[in-house]
C-alpha cells in the first residue's frame, strides 16, 4: 500500500463515526499534492444534498481526530466538501449509484479521433464500462478512462 493510500483509508476510518454522527456519508476520501501543498480531501455527501453545516460539523471533528492520531508527517490543507454535481465516478459504489444517469467520459488516447464522450451509464464490470449515446451503445476499457462524471444537464 502507497503512502497516500494509507492516509486515504485511515482518514476514511476516522471518518466512518464522524459522518455517521452527522448523518451524511463518506464520497471519497483523497491525498493529493498540487504544486507545492498537499491536501487531505474528505466529500460528504447526503440524499439532499450536504450543506456548509455539515461540513464545518465533519471539518472540525475530522480536524480534531486527525490531530490526535497524527499519522499524516506532511504539512497539509484539509478540505471538507461536496463532491458536486458533476462529481467523479471513481469507485464501483459510484458507477452503481449512477447506473442510468448521463456521464462523460474522457479518454487517455482517441478513438476515432475523438477523447470525449456521453451517454446513459448502462452497466460496468473490472474491465470495462458502457454508455448509450441514442440508439449507439459504446463500452470502454477501464484502463483507458481517464476521467467518468456525472453530465451537467442545464
Amino acid at each position: 500500500m502507497s503512502r497516500r493510500e494509507e492516509y486515504e483509508t485511515r482518514t476514511e476510518e476516522l471518518l466512518k463515526p464522524i459522518v455517521e454522527a452527522n448523518n451524511v456519508t463518506i464520497y471519497d476520501v483523497e491525498y493529493v499534492k498540487e504544486g507545492s501543498d498537499y491536501y487531505l480531501r474528505a466529500y460528504i455527501d447526503k440524499p439532499e444534498g450536504v450543506n456548509i453545516t455539515d461540513c464545518e460539523n465533519v471539518s472540525r471533528a475530522l480536524s480534531d481526530a486527525l490531530d490526535r492520531e497524527d499519522f499524516i508527517p506532511d504539512a497539509y490543507i484539509l478540505e471538507v466538501s461536496s463532491p458536486g454535481l458533476g462529481r467523479t465516478l471513481k469507485k464501483d459504489k459510484h458507477l452503481q449509484a449512477s447506473i442510468g444517469e448521463e456521464v462523460e467520459i474522457k479518454l487517455f488516447k482517441p478513438i476515432d479521433k475523438c477523447k470525449e464522450f456521453s451517454g446513459i451509464l448502462e452497466s460496468f464490470d473490472a474491465e470495462s464500462i458502457t454508455i448509450t449515446e441514442g440508439e449507439v451503445s459504446r463500452t470502454f476499457k477501464r484502463p483507458d478512462i481517464a476521467l467518468i462524471r456525472l453530465a451537467l444537464d442545464f
